[in-house]
């Protein structure tokens, strides 16, 4: 039986805003307000509109900060998974519409997701009763967009709404829909009757988060016999990182070492579960004459499996030892890196 279970995906904000209280009520009310949500695999009858009073059965995720999903340029989020009728299921959120329709541009797409399939048997397929829904704040019931019933199997395990709700309706706080960019979204799928897991999504405003650098000087570059050297451990974003570098390349094509390459290592990674991720945005540069003449953006999911990333030619040993473009001063070496954590899971 699973267990009831709040995640907190942060993005970091400069007051932290109120997060809404969500209630469970007692009387399971449904009111029917509107019909027909046609989906982007299909214009079916069968996607309905209704609300509800009381909570989702099995899911919910909160995001703080819903709009900078947007400013960051997020194209998808997904959430932690969940487990519904001995089956595993996230949501797929696209804040920015997942199709080319330009009337659907308008709307915020909102998809179920199974996970894992790869585990089930050869031509396995079922059934599935399943509804998201939207909470409101001020009302204190949930919209929902729910079906009559989907096959899922190896051709279609992803089903779901590109019209979830209109931004223009999102967007008004009288809604109630979203408070202080705050959002609540659930989702209910009947296959066999399992205990809900419930999910919180902090989003960090770069008002607060702003980028912050750390420098690392390397002193008789020249000299280096290692072949890999670490920088001392440090803190940004409540996240502990390292720079490695590699004096000699870490290309394993690249015979005798032809280039520099350097990487930002997530050292807490090392304690991360299967779901825990870091986005992050950072640059990598090398000083020249007290300037920051080579430089090199990464965006980037941390998690267990993806420690550390960067660039393996980050610039040619030839440049770097040229002393027309003074990368070392007094045989120094200083690279400077600039971090901005955008979300936490």
């Amino acid at each position: 039986m699973a267990a009831l279970a709040w995640v907190t995906t942060r993005i970091f904000c400069a007051a932290q805003n109120s997060v809404p209280r969500i209630t469970a009520v007692e009387q399971n009310s449904v009111t029917k307000t509107a019909a027909v949500l046609p989906t982007d695999h299909e214009d079916s009858p069968d996607f309905i509109v209704e609300t509800r009073d009381f909570s989702p059965t099995h899911f919910m995720t909160k995001i703080e900060s819903f709009s900078l999903l947007s400013v960051y340029d997020i194209e998808k989020y997904e959430t932690r998974e969940f487990e519904a009728g001995d089956y595993k299921w996230r949501l797929v959120i696209y804040p920015n519409v997942h199709c080319q329709n330009k009337e659907k541009r308008n709307h915020i797409s909102v998809y179920l997701a199974m996970v894992d399939t790869s585990s089930l048997p050869v031509n396995w397929e079922f059934n599935a009763i399943f509804t998201i829904f939207l909470y409101n704040q001020i009302l204190d019931n949930y919209l929902l967009n729910g079906t009559n019933g989907r096959r899922f199997n190896n051709a279609k395990s992803i089903w779901g709404f590109p019209k979830f709700i209109s931004k223009k309706i999102l967007g008004d706080e009288s809604s109630g829909y979203i408070i202080n960019d705050n959002i609540v979204l659930g989702a209910e799928v009947f296959v066999l009757k399992t205990p809900r897991v419930i999910e919180s999504v902090n989003l960090f405003h770069p008002a607060s988060q702003y980028p912050q650098k750390r420098e690392w000087k390397i002193h008789e570059f020249s000299k280096l016999k290692a072949d890999i050297l670490f920088s001392e451990i440090f803190t940004i974003g409540d996240i502990n990182w390292q720079m490695k570098l590699y004096p000699n390349g870490a290309d394993p094509s690249s015979k005798g070492g032809s280039h520099l390459s350097i990487f930002l290592a997530c050292v807490d990674s090392d304690r991360f579960d299967a779901r825990k991720k870091v986005k992050t945005e950072f640059y990598i540069r090398l000083k020249c004459r007290g300037d920051f003449h080579h430089s090199e953006k990464f965006s980037v999911w941390f998690t267990s499996s993806v420690k550390d990333w960067g660039k393996h030619k980050f610039i040619s040993l030839a440049a770097l030892r040229d002393p027309r473009y003074g990368y070392l001063v007094d045989d120094c070496l200083t690279i400077e890196v600039e971090i901005l954590v955008q979300l936490v899971e």
